[in-house]
């Protein structure tokens, strides 16, 4: 299963023929067209609006519907068009509307006499808009799933490419973490050592050496040493980065809805390399640290955009 974006755009539009038949308007003989565009961007939720002509409103839970099962994440927004007569071109009203307009216009009449009759225009605008939502309802709901669809296909490619830019910061920190792997004893030794010699400049600073033996004062300055050697001691810092890394490329993989995992991954991400930093007792590590959190935050700005 691919990784999808939450960024993306896609178009679709679909009509009714003049015949009745249902089908996407590609020629000159085709009837009016529905137009349908999808919008979408990053987000914690589903958070979708909706832009629809008064003729198509009771449309509304079937479009929620229809984008919900396919999106599950990203602020979306759909807008459909429905054809214009100056765009369509006049369509003559039928006998049986224009019967029925008329014996409705004598039923108001015979009671209210003062009413005025219907132009030209109101009477083409009964008409049409009698016919009008029956005809464009099964038209705008394919549009919106050739939308919906070319968004899907959109939104993947997007996250085709994600996915690509995170597997290159995994196999760098991979390589950052191998890098400070061998300087872990080194500089755990040599921090010791340090520590040691302190502690001898201290205890012959304060005369400690003349009130205690040599061999308790030998053994103290032991686990100290022993205590300050796992203060500073990374290793299972970098051992839990490569967990980390891990899942996260097990998670682009798989695919699907992995955004939030991938967010909280990278949060876990920033801990270790900021424990890394905080620890760090040589300039080495401490350049290491930082090229991490570099890369950590690179990765995070392409999760925020992952479904």
């Amino acid at each position: 299963m691919s990784v999808y974006s939450m960024t993306g755009y896609a178009s679709a539009s679909a009509g009714a023929a003049r015949h009745g038949e249902i089908g996407v308007a590609t020629t000159a003989g085709a009837g009016p067209l529905v137009n349908a565009e999808l919008r979408s961007v990053n987000g914690r939720f589903l958070d979708l609006s909706l832009r629809l002509p008064d003729e198509l409103r009771a449309l509304e839970p079937a479009l929620r519907d229809l984008v919900a099962g396919v999106i599950k994440r990203g602020k979306v927004e759909l807008r459909i068009t429905s054809p214009r007569e100056a765009e369509v071109g006049l369509t003559a009203p039928g006998s049986e509307q224009l019967n029925r307009l008329s014996r409705i216009q004598d039923s108001v009449q015979s009671w209210l006499p003062k009413a005025a009759p219907l132009s030209v225009h109101e009477a083409l605008q009964w008409c049409r808009g009698g016919a009008t939502t029956d005809r464009l309802d099964e038209p705008a709901l394919q549009a919106a799933r050739n939308a919906v669809a070319a968004l899907r296909e959109a939104r993947g490619r997007e996250g085709g490419r994600l996915a690509a830019v995170l597997q290159e910061r995994i196999v760098h920190l991979r390589a950052l973490v191998e890098q400070a792997r061998p300087l872990l004893p080194a500089v755990v030794q040599r921090q010791q050592q340090r520590f040691l010699e302190r502690w001898q400049e201290a205890l012959e600073a304060s005369g400690a050496k003349q009130s205690i033996s040599a061999e308790a004062l030998q053994e103290r300055a032991l686990n100290e040493a022993a205590a300050f050697a796992i203060r500073i001691d990374v290793a299972e810092e970098l051992a839990r980065l490569n967990s980390h890394l891990d899942e996260i490329g097990r998670l682009l993989a798989k695919g699907g809805e992995v955004g939030k995992r991938l967010d909280f991954l990278i949060q876990e991400l920033q801990r270790e390399a900021n424990t890394l930093g905080s620890k760090s007792a040589a300039l080495e590590l401490t350049g290491i640290a930082v090229e991490m959190k570099v890369a950590i935050e690179q990765m995070r700005e392409q999760v925020q955009n992952i479904e």
